[in-house]
């Protein structure tokens, strides 16, 4: 496969207007892509709507307390979630999260990608079978 001079000058394009600061912003903002935690906070808030964070903590089975808080701050600082904090103190805190926007749009342009890979996913497997070392 070669890509087509329109996709070549595409590519050149996106890659000259990324600033270093750019750049920086879209490693961070794709590590989100490839965290499965992120992901799947992203999934339930577009599938469940607002969620507090035992009701989030509790539709992701595996994920720990430490692991929940620090991925919502992330996302939260992103812009691909909001917090509202309701500062109710009794009986219980009450801080609710939701999808944003951009979240959403985060979530909707994953799936070609992840449309991509599940219809690729016994290329993947094949190719990691022939890049094992055989035992001889």
């Amino acid at each position: 496969m070669q890509l087509s001079s329109q996709q070549i000058a595409s590519f050149a394009a996106i890659c000259e207007a990324l600033s270093d600061e750019d750049d920086s912003l879209k490693r961070e903002v794709l590590s989100h892509a490839g965290n499965r935690w992120s992901l799947g906070i992203l999934y339930i808030l577009g599938t469940q709507g607002t969620l507090r964070h035992a009701d989030l903590r509790r539709a992701m089975p595996g994920i720990t307390q430490r692991m929940l808080t620090r991925t919502l701050r992330q996302l939260e600082r992103d812009g691909l979630i909001g917090r509202f904090d309701h500062q109710q103190k009794f009986p219980h805190p009450r801080v609710d999260y939701s999808l944003t926007a951009l979240g959403e749009g985060m979530l909707m342009n994953m799936l070609p990608l992840w449309r991509w890979i599940i219809d690729n996913a016994g290329e993947f497997r094949a190719a990691r079978r022939r890049a094992m070392p055989t035992a001889e």
